[in-house]
């Protein structure tokens, strides 16, 4: 993810004031925003043990890079991040990526958000296959906007739902990284081809600004639960259910929250469901619970938690570190550079998790790509 202000603010030492202190958002650039989570985690003691982690050691290996030079340079689109994927109503894979460069850089002409591609994936062991773009031959900006304009400067994906025969992908619209301007809707008809807007606009303080970045997903009764955090990488998690047919309409969004006499209950003011310092969100159904991975900026880190359901008490679900954060040149299939994403691949199951991971090298603007990770054991 792109962001063209100057790396003006540095990053500050794990637990001292300045890293507890509020983001800066205008003047803050992605690389400046990346690298100062990698810096403060590093210092600290992020290699040990998660507070809900089992004992069962997980599998963890990386299946493939998915997109870079020679992957994806037929779709003019060689560094790229983010790759959220959903499954398409016409039974396809369609994953949804960030700022988006044409050369193996950031920065490298051609500079798109959100584009997307369909893929396949046949199962474990096996990488997913790009089969088309959206947009034709090469990949094209999902709607027409120009970067940098008076009003903003750029889009980036949050998640994306298939609800019957539509799509709809939530964007935040950034002027300067972790400066969101508002949020928004669009609705695609034809299987992710084209999209359009819903009308559907939040404002980036709502619920103290813990309403800017999310994740969605379609429960077994009939609602939407949605996941969501601020885009600065400091706030905590709040949840909210919405029915599908009142997707678009911002003031159906039920908020789940601890009353004054300490119960929990729908209507609520919302109430963090998860406290840290939360970036990318993944909220699923899979094998009839509940999975969350996202990545921890705080412990610099992909994490996930299995529950029974979105209102089950999360801090206390079952919970494990998936890929951990380390530094250029001691990467392994468990240990991966400036990572984040974290994004649950269709055809994933819980002890069989197959996840879509960005990772940026801040300091050489290359690797900037997103891989393919599994995870085998999550429940055992």
């Amino acid at each position: 993810m792109h962001d063209s202000t100057p790396d003006s603010v540095p990053p500050a030492p794990r637990g001292s004031t300045e890293a507890r202190a509020p983001v800066r958002p205008v003047h803050l650039s992605r690389a400046g925003f990346l690298r100062a989570a990698a810096t403060a985690a590093l210092g600290s003691s992020l290699l040990g043990a998660p507070a809900h982690a089992a004992a069962g050691p997980l599998r963890v290996s990386k299946v493939a890079d998915l997109t870079g030079p020679g992957l994806t340079t037929r779709f003019r689109m060689e560094a790229t991040d983010l790759g959220v994927p959903v499954q398409t109503p016409d039974g396809r894979l369609l994953f949804v990526f960030g700022d988006t460069f044409e050369e193996a850089r950031v920065g490298g002409g051609w500079w798109r958000s959100p584009v997307a591609l369909y893929g396949r994936f046949d199962g474990p062991g096996r990488s997913v296959v790009w089969t088309g773009a959206v947009g034709g031959r090469h990949a094209r900006q999902l709607w027409p906007y120009d970067h940098d304009n008076p009003e903003y400067s750029t889009v980036l994906p949050s998640d994306v739902i298939t609800l019957g025969g539509s799509m709809y992908l939530h964007v935040m619209v950034n002027k300067g990284l972790g400066n969101v301007v508002r949020t928004e809707i669009w609705r695609s008809d034809d299987s992710g081809a084209t999209w359009v807007p819903t009308g559907a606009v939040f404002a980036p303080d709502l619920h103290g600004g813990m309403f800017q970045l999310l994740t969605w997903a379609l429960g077994d009764d009939g609602h939407v639960y949605v996941l969501s955090t601020g885009f600065q990488r400091n706030k905590p998690v709040i949840l909210h259910r919405v029915r599908p047919g009142r997707l678009t309409e911002p003031g159906a969004y039920e908020p789940w929250g601890r009353g004054p006499d300490g119960r929990w209950a729908w209507g609520n003011t919302p109430t963090p469901v998860l406290d840290g310092a939360f970036g990318e969100l993944c909220l699923r159904p899979l094998g009839g619970r509940w999975v969350l991975t996202w990545f921890n900026q705080g412990d610099y880190r992909i994490e996930g938690l299995v529950a029974d359901h979105p209102t089950a008490n999360l801090a206390t679900a079952h919970r494990r570190t998936l890929l951990r954060g380390t530094s250029w040149g001691n990467e392994d299939d468990t240990r991966v550079a400036q990572l984040y994403g974290g994004y649950v691949i269709p055809g994933s199951t819980l002890d069989d998790l197959h996840l879509s991971v960005s990772q940026w090298n801040t300091a050489a603007g290359w690797p900037y790509r997103v891989m393919h990770f599994r995870v085998r054991g999550l429940t055992a």
